[in-house]
Parts: structure tokens; C-alpha cells; sequence
């Protein structure tokens, strides 16, 4: 988010099986199918969708009426999985970091929205139809939860020394609440100015050359080019789009599961 989706976003209908079957993607693997449906027979019902992404989730709903994803659902243990992949890979590049006088400091990037936080209950509050106000409005009054294990992923790695940076697409104005958000839920790196950072339309740092009109590839990607401009080296890029992904400037990437919207 901002996620430029009101129009291009998706339920991923085609896609869903896929994406919910992934465990690691390396950057480049195949998005969204834009094929035209001949019949209606090719398309999934869409309520039938929702409720496999419910089931997928592990619906739970409390007193209030807000849905929770569930520690034993599929989902959490697909998270799991690449989590524990994702440790492995990151102390054997510790174990071999700093051999060579190249070596930066080693770094991690994680997107925020399904990579941090989980959007599950707002979603579902909208419909799977973001916009900006709606997702402002929950934001002032709400904090998402933590992705099962990212927090716990990202404090061990700022336990072993590594850096851990934020790339989102949210807006420069949504600063102060993901901040509040990021630390709410256990992320104990400081997501302050220099560790988080967040889309600036109005002005848009030097160092991205496509300026405001930066696609989320071309942002995200840039924006990494910069943290290792800074002496740093990114030994994991952690999303949940294939766009937080694609773009170089990380040694290894994984990609989490999120069968409820795709953002090219």
C-alpha cells in the first residue's frame, strides 16, 4: 500500500492455487494471468475464493467481529517453512561474511504490509477493494498484527549484527503509523528515518531517477541500490510481491505467501 490497485489490484483469482502453494519464489517467477476469460467457466466464483483464503488463513473471529489468522493454520505453517529457510540462509552468510575486503555490512529489507504486518482483518473490512482512505481510517484506529515469526526472524538477525531496513509503498504520510504499528507488534530495530522508508511523491529522494513516477520495482529496487550505496550489503530481501522482489541490489530473497491481492 498505497498499492496503486483500486484498478489494476487483484484477488489473484487465477493465480490463487499458485500462490498459495509457493513456499520460496526466487525474483522472476510468473505473476498474475491477464488472459481474457473466454466463459464463465473459467473464472473461479469469488465467493467460493474468499472463503478457500478464510480457510487458508484459519479464520477466527472475536467478540468485536475482527478476523485473525491463525497460528496453526495453513498459512502460519507456510510462513513457517520459509522462515526457517530463510534463518538457515542468512547464518550461512554471516558464517562466510566479511572474507573478502567488498563485504559491506550485512543488511536485511523487509516490505511491511503481508511481509511485516498482516492486512488479513482489513481486507476483509473492505472487501479486498483498498483505498487510501479506508486504509488511513484504519490505520488511526488499529494496529495489524505481526506476520506469524517475522518479528522474531528480524530480531534474531538484529541480534546477530545485521541491519534491518523497511521498504513500503505506503505513503510518506502513514510514517508515524507504521512506526507505531512496527513497534507495537515486537519489531525491536528502530524503524526511524535512516531504517524505514516509505513513498515520497511529493518529494522524491535524488537517488531514484524516475523521481515521482517510479514504478514499485523501480522504487523498491532503487531504493536498495541506495541502502548499499550507504556500506551496506543486503544478504536477504524479505516481500510478499514479486515486485518487492525483483530488481537486484540483494543477495538472496524470499518470498511470503499473499493469495489476496497482486501489485505488479
Amino acid at each position: 500500500m498505497p498499492r496503486a490497485r483500486l484498478s489494476r489490484r487483484s484477488l489473484a483469482l487465477a493465480a490463487a492455487a499458485a500462490t498459495l502453494g509457493a513456499t520460496f519464489y526466487g525474483v522472476g517467477a510468473a505473476t498474475a494471468d491477464n488472459s481474457v476469460p473466454r466463459s464463465d467457466k473459467e473464472i473461479p466464483n469469488l465467493t467460493d475464493v474468499v472463503n478457500e483464503i478464510k480457510a487458508y488463513y484459519g479464520d477466527t473471529v472475536d467478540a468485536s467481529g475482527e478476523h485473525f489468522a491463525s497460528a496453526d493454520s495453513s498459512y502460519a505453517h507456510q510462513v513457517a517453512g520459509i522462515e526457517a529457510k530463510a534463518k538457515a540462509d542468512l547464518a550461512h552468510a554471516l558464517r562466510g561474511h566479511g572474507g573478502h575486503g567488498d563485504d559491506g555490512k550485512p543488511a536485511i529489507v523487509l516490505d511491511v504490509d503481508d511481509t511485516s504486518v498482516l492486512t488479513y482483518n482489513y481486507e476483509l473490512e473492505v472487501g479486498f477493494a483498498y483505498s487510501p482512505a479506508s486504509n488511513q481510517a484504519y490505520l488511526d484506529s488499529k494496529d495489524m498484527p505481526a506476520v506469524f515469526g517475522m518479528e522474531t526472524l528480524a530480531n534474531w538477525a538484529a541480534d546477530q549484527g545485521v541491519t534491518v531496513f523497511w521498504i513500503t509503498g505506503r505513503p510518506e504520510a502513514q510514517r508515524a503509523d507504521t512506526v507505531r504499528n512496527l513497534t507495537a507488534v515486537g519489531y525491536k530495530s528502530a524503524p526511524d528515518t535512516d531504517h524505514l522508508y516509505l513513498k515520497n511523491k511529493a518529494n522524491p529522494p535524488a537517488y531514484l531517477t524516475c523521481g515521482s513516477t517510479c514504478t514499485t520495482i523501480q522504487y523498491k529496487s532503487g531504493t536498495r541500490a541506495h541502502i548499499e550505496s550507504l556500506g551496506y550489503d543486503i544478504i536477504g530481501n524479505f516481500g510478499d510481491q514479486y515486485s518487492d522482489l525483483s530488481g537486484g541490489y540483494a543477495d538472496k530473497s524470499f518470498k511470503l505467501p499473499n493469495p489476496m491481492y497482486f501489485l505488479p
